[in-house]
C-alpha cells in the first residue's frame, strides 16, 4: 500500500515569483558546472539550497534557509494541497508538442524491503550520503523526485487539467521546457488521488540518490525517537507521481566515459573483439543512428577513430554476474561487465565507486569530452524502455547506475516541502 499526503509547501514570495526563470535550477544530479557558476550569481537562486556551497555546505544550506524564512523569502502555504505540474517539451526531429502530466506529494519513505517503492538503478554511495547530511540539516526537500503510478483509464487527469487552468507558475527552463504548477485544495479530490495510488507499487524512475537519503534519514529518526509514532514528517518524502499508462514519458540515453585510466595495452582492441563484433565508422556523428534499435550495440569513441561494436550473441552465455535474464539481457549490463569489467578490467562490486566511470547525456559533449582529451574512452549507448524498467523493477534486482534518463527532469525551486514536526503536520479541519 502506497500512502500519500498533501502538504504545505514553501514557496517564493509573490513578488519574487514574478521573476521565477530567474529562481529555478536544475536538479543537483545534472546541473553542470557552467550552469552552476551562472546560477550562484544570483544569492535567492534555489540552487543554494539544493547544490549549497562552502566548506560546510549542508550547514550553509541550513542557516541560509532560516534567513529566507525568517526574510519572508519564501513563505509556507497555509492548506495542504496537491501540486499539479504539467512539463511541455519538443523533441529533436518531431513536430509535436508533448506534454507530461502528473502532480507532486508527500509519500511514505518505505524501505526497498517493503516492495512499494521499486527501484531499478544502483545509486553511488557518496552522492547518497551528501542528500543524507542537507537532509539532516535543513529538514526539506528541496527538489521531488520521480515516480511512476498506473492509471489506465486516466481518471486523475480530468482533476488535473481543471486545475492546470489557474497555474501558480509559469516558466521556461533551461531545457527548453514549459513548466507549469497548479495545486489542488479540495478534500474530496485530493482522496481520489489518495485512493488511486493507495493500492499500486511505485517505480522510482528518477531521484534514487535523493529516496535513498530519505530512507535513510527515517531510520535514523527512528532509533532515535522513543516515541515514534510512524505519522512523524521524517517518515516521509517529496515526490512527483506521473502515469506510466501515459505517451508523454520519454527515456534518453546515458553514456559512459571513462577517464584517468592506467595506459591501456597497445593491443587492448584484440580483447574487445574477443566479445564484440567491431565495425570502424568514417562519421563519428553518425553512431547514434548506427546503434539505434540494435540490442547490445555500441559506439565505441577514442581519440582518433570511433566504432560500432555489438555483442557476439554467443558470449552472453560467458556471463558469470548473478543476474536474472531480465537484467543480464539489458544492453548496460552487457556494456558494463562485457566492456567495462573483461575488457577495462574494472570489476563489477568496483564500478559504482569508481573514478574512471563519468556518465553524460549529451552525445556531442562526449565527442567533445573526447577530443578535448578530458576522457580517454567513449560508449555510446542505446536508450531504455518503459517495459524493460517494469520487468527489471519485478525481479527485485537493479540495473547498472544511471541506466535510465527520464526526460524531462523536473525543476527546483517551484516549491520546497518540509518534514520539521511543526511545519509538517497539516490542520485537523483540513480532514488530513
Amino acid at each position: 500500500m502506497a500512502e500519500i499526503k498533501p502538504l504545505k509547501a514553501w514557496r517564493y514570495n509573490n513578488e519574487l515569483a514574478k521573476n521565477m526563470d530567474e529562481l529555478t535550477s536544475p536538479l543537483f544530479d545534472v546541473v553542470s558546472q557552467k550552469q552552476r557558476d551562472i546560477l550562484y550569481k544570483n544569492p535567492l537562486n534555489s540552487i543554494h539550497l539544493s547544490v549549497p556551497l562552502g566548506d560546510t555546505p549542508a550547514l550553509t544550506a541550513k542557516h541560509l534557509l532560516a534567513n529566507w524564512k525568517s526574510e519572508g523569502t519564501i513563505l509556507q502555504d497555509k492548506l495542504p494541497g496537491i501540486y499539479v505540474y504539467y512539463q511541455y517539451f519538443n523533441l529533436p526531429g518531431n513536430p509535436n508538442t508533448f506534454c507530461r502530466k502528473g502532480f507532486i506529494c508527500h509519500i511514505r519513505a518505505y524501505d526497498w524491503e517493503e516492495n512499494v517503492i521499486l527501484r531499478h538503478e544502483n545509486t553511488i554511495p557518496k552522492s547518497v550520503n551528501d542528500r543524507i547530511e542537507l537532509l539532516a540539516q535543513t529538514e526539506l526537500n528541496v527538489s521531488p523526485t520521480h515516480g511512476l503510478y498506473s492509471d489506465l483509464d486516466f481518471e486523475l487527469e480530468k482533476y488535473m487539467d481543471e486545475a492546470i487552468t489557474h497555474p501558480l507558475y509559469e516558466s521556461e527552463d533551461y531545457q527548453g521546457v514549459r513548466d507549469v504548477l497548479a495545486v489542488i485544495h479540495d478534500q474530496a479530490v485530493i482522496r481520489k488521488f489518495i485512493e488511486k495510488i493507495k493500492p499500486q507499487q511505485i517505480i522510482l524512475a528518477d531521484g534514487h540518490h535523493r529516496y535513498e537519503g530519505s530512507m535513510e534519514f527515517k531510520r535514523t529518526q527512528q532509533k532515535n525517537n522513543p516515541n515514534h509514532t510512524g505519522n512523524e514528517g521524517y517518515n516521509f518524502h517529496l515526490m512527483y507521481l506521473t502515469n506510466m499508462e501515459a505517451d508523454d514519458l520519454r527515456i534518453l540515453p546515458t553514456h559512459r566515459l571513462l577517464v584517468n585510466l592506467p595506459p591501456l595495452p597497445d593491443n587492448w582492441m584484440e580483447k574487445v573483439a574477443e566479445y564484440f563484433i567491431i565495425k570502424p565508422l568514417d562519421d563519428w556523428y553518425s553512431v547514434p543512428e548506427v546503434i539505434s534499435g540494435k540490442p547490445w550495440a555500441f559506439g565505441l569513441i577514442l581519440p582518433k577513430e570511433a566504432y560500432k561494436i555489438r555483442l557476439k550473441p554467443e558470449c552472453l552465455d560467458l556471463m558469470e554476474w548473478k543476474f536474472p535474464k531480465e537484467v543480464k539481457e539489458l544492453d548496460l549490463t552487457v556494456l558494463h561487465y562485457f566492456f567495462i569489467e573483461k575488457v577495462i578490467g574494472i570489476e563489477g562490486k568496483n564500478q559504482r565507486k569508481s573514478e574512471h566511470i563519468q556518465f553524460e547525456r549529451n552525445f556531442s559533449a562526449c565527442l567533445e569530452q573526447i577530443h578535448d582529451g578530458k576522457a580517454q574512452i567513449g560508449l555510446i549507448t542505446n536508450d531504455i524502455s518503459m517495459e524493460q524498467v517494469k520487468k527489471v523493477c519485478l525481479t527485485g534486482y537493479t540495473m547498472p547506475q544511471k541506466s535510465t534518463y527520464f526526460y524531462p527532469k523536473a525543476i527546483c525551486g517551484f516549491l520546497f516541502s518540509s518534514i520539521k514536526e511543526d511545519e509538517f503536520q497539516v490542520p485537523d479541519y483540513s480532514g488530513f
